[in-house]
This record gives structure tokens, sequence and C-alpha cells, in this order.
């Protein structure tokens, strides 16, 4: 059955110019396509050009050659700028750059009051995205009150009071501690499981990576990978090779191959590692025997 692609990158090129006017590419003839309701994961080192794509699906930077579609719109067109910001919704690293007021339901309802949208549809969608984001009680506080956390989930009820069909979310989750990364992370899956929303994930953390549908690494402005989160992250060396490290299971596990042990190539979570390590000794006849 043919998939209903929602962004498209055709064949896009572009660069940044140095401090001397010198042109630096970025991206370099680079194709790409997302479905509509994937969770797409993209990863690559600092300068691979992962957050000057993103920025590409939001039409906040054109292609120099080739094209990017948006749900069937080329960025190109100025006169559908705002269908297409409609369409997919930005969330970036430093939720204090998108928070704009004093408390956080006038925050989540900015945008809206701005679009036009009548006060009784706005009420609405404010309460439903902070309760989609588990910030509902919350909506009377002020925003410097909260977490880290809380701040980028508040960012992200902001863009879904749109009603956005696609988010892209730049690194959101690399200025938290453990417990804001998976909060924030928690609220990604629930919006893209129970929701529907595509969602576009820019990040180098390997274990936010891991729970995506696919998982596409970049490299010098191409694509390096374009597959599930086993397969690309069974290529350990050359992940290695480019700046990245991959999950602790799966290192492990490669190490343990490398030994000449028998484990399956694309181990990548810390259970499937266990039952790995678990068939491996029963297999030599250990059974451990544990006292508490």
């Amino acid at each position: 059955m043919e998939q209903d692609v929602i962004l498209l990158a055709d064949h896009i090129s572009f660069h940044y110019f140095d401090d001397n006017e010198r042109p630096i590419p970025v991206l370099k003839d680079l194709s790409l396509t997302v479905n509509r309701g994937e969770f797409v994961a993209v990863l690559g080192h600092n300068g691979s050009g992962k957050s000057t794509l993103a920025k590409h699906f939001n039409a906040i930077l054109l292609p120099e050659t080739g094209n990017c579609i948006v749900d069937g719109i080329n960025t190109r067109e100025e006169n559908r700028l705002y269908d297409i910001r409609q369409r997919v919704g930005m969330v970036f690293q430093n939720p204090d750059n998108q928070i704009v007021a004093t408390i956080v339901e006038e925050d989540v309802a900015f945008a809206l009051e701005n679009m036009g949208v009548a006060p009784a549809e706005i009420r609405k969608r404010v309460d439903d995205a902070l309760k989609s984001v588990g910030m509902y009680e919350f909506r009377e506080h002020a925003p410097h009150q909260l977490s880290g956390g809380q701040k980028q989930r508040v960012a992200i009820a902001g863009v879904i009071a749109m009603r956005p069909d696609c988010i892209v979310l730049d690194e959101p989750t690399a200025m938290l501690d453990p417990r804001g990364r998976w909060e924030v992370m928690r609220t990604i899956r629930q919006l893209n499981r129970e929701f529907g929303i595509t969602v576009v994930l820019i990040t180098h953390y390997m274990d936010e990576a891991a729970q995506c549908d696919r998982v596409v690494v970049m490299d010098d402005g191409k694509i390096l990978f374009n597959a599930a989160p086993k397969e690309v992250f069974s290529h350990v060396k050359a992940l290695h090779a480019v700046g990245l490290d991959v999950p602790q299971a799966a290192q492990l596990a490669d190490e343990l191959i490398e030994l000449g042990y028998s484990l399956p190539p694309d181990v990548i979570s810390e259970e499937e590692c266990a039952d790995a390590l678990a068939a491996l000794l029963d297999g030599a006849g250990i059974h451990p025997q544990y006292q508490a």
C-alpha cells in the first residue's frame, strides 16, 4: 500500500557563510521522506546538518537547490507559509526561548490568539493541549516556577494547541536532567501513539533514538543510515567513526561478538541484552544461582 508522505526533502542543498563570507555547505543534495504517523529520530554530530534539516521542514530555512514539500505544499510558496506552519510545529532546545507569557495557560493560548481563533475554541484547545502533556494542573502557574522538563512540556503544549499534523523537535531534552528527559519523551511518545501526530526528533541521545520507528543518521550534510533502530545500531563501528555512540546494550553485545560469543547482532535494549546473555549462559550449561 502506498505510504502517505507528509514531509519530503527532494535533493535539497543549503550553505551558511563563515566570518569571511565563504560558503560552508551544510546540506548536500539530501533526500528524505517522512510518512504520516511515523516517529523518526535524526542523529548526527555537531555540524552534521540535522538542525538545518529540521528548520527546512518548518520553512524557517528554504533550500538553495531542490525542494522541501510539507503535506503537498512546496516551502518556496511564500503565500502558503501560514498553512505550512499550521501543519508542522517546531519545538526547540531551550524552552525559555519559546515561553512568552507569565502564566502557563496564557502562553499556550498566545499563538491561537494571534491566529484569531475564537475565545471558546482557544479555551478548549488550551485545556486539551495541557491535559495531553500532563500539565493541566499547572495552568495557572508562572512558567519560571516550573522545572526544565515542565517548561518543555508547556512549550510542546503551545505547539499542539495549534493542532499540527507533525511536530519537529530540535534536541528538546538537551538541557534537561534525567527526570525531565523522561517526562518529555513520555509525552512525545504519547502524542505519536495516541494522537497519531507525526514526530521528527532531532537528538544526540541514543536511548531516545532507540524508541523511534526509524533512525536517520546524518554526516557531513548527507544521510549515512536510514533504517529501523535495530538495523542502524548494529553498525557500531561505522557510528563510532562519525563520532556517535550506540545504546550501551548494543555496545556490550558488539564487544562480546568481537570476542567470539554468539549473540544477536541487533540487540539495542537492556531487556534484549539480558535475555541474550541468559540464553548464552543457558546454552553453555551455566545456571547462576542468586541469593537475596
